[in-house]
């Protein structure tokens, strides 16, 4: 790309997005500065203040794009299939991958200490929470099953969290296939 070269404010703040989440993919926190974000995507360093007001806001603005991209919609699909969306569409290769990983790795190791970020994760956590307890609660009624959906949902995103920890830290341990299968036998007592 040319050195500055006219976007539009929303293709603009895209390719400052997808140069920051590039940059965590490939080298983690130590690659999300002004100097290599603004060199890597030819713009000048008052861009990103325009577009974010502050490198938090990238990283806030970045992480809430990563989250979008690696969780699968589950509202437009039927009760009895958003489960199992859910479980397929997490542990697919998109978003189940080393790069992805080393990006969530580096987001995750600045929440404590960057509030813009610590705000988002709390916004993006709990809409996340709101849906998988809405899905499973909705799969329980399709079955006649009676659950406390939020604990459990809970305790699925914990599984599912640390199971793509496992896989993308090494696969042949921890193949997609059988985070898959240890999802489903979690649940299994809860909704079959």
């Amino acid at each position: 790309m040319a050195r500055f070269t006219r976007l539009s404010s929303e293709d603009r703040r895209a390719q400052l997005m997808d140069v920051a989440l590039a940059g965590l993919a490939k080298g983690g926190i130590q690659e999300f500065t002004v100097d290599r974000i603004c060199a890597a995507a030819g713009v000048s360093r008052g861009l990103i203040l325009h577009h974010f007001g502050s490198m938090s806001g990238l990283l806030a603005a970045v992480y809430a794009r990563l989250y979008r991209e690696t969780t699968p919609d589950l509202s437009p699909l039927p009760p009895e299939t958003r489960i199992d969306a859910l479980i397929d569409g997490t542990f697919a290769p998109k978003a189940f991958n080393r790069e992805t990983l080393n990006a969530w790795v580096a987001l995750w190791g600045q929440i404590a200490n960057t509030p813009a970020l610590r705000d988002e994760h709390r916004r993006q956590y709990q809409a996340y929470l709101d849906d998988v307890t809405e899905a499973l609660a909705a799969l329980a009624t399709t079955k006649g099953r009676t659950i406390d959906a939020r604990p459990l949902a809970k305790s699925l995103i914990c599984l599912i969290d640390g199971l793509c920890l496992q896989h993308c830290l090494d696969p042949e341990a921890m193949p997609a296939e059988d985070a898959k299968t240890a999802c489903r036998a979690f649940l299994a007592p809860h909704l079959d």
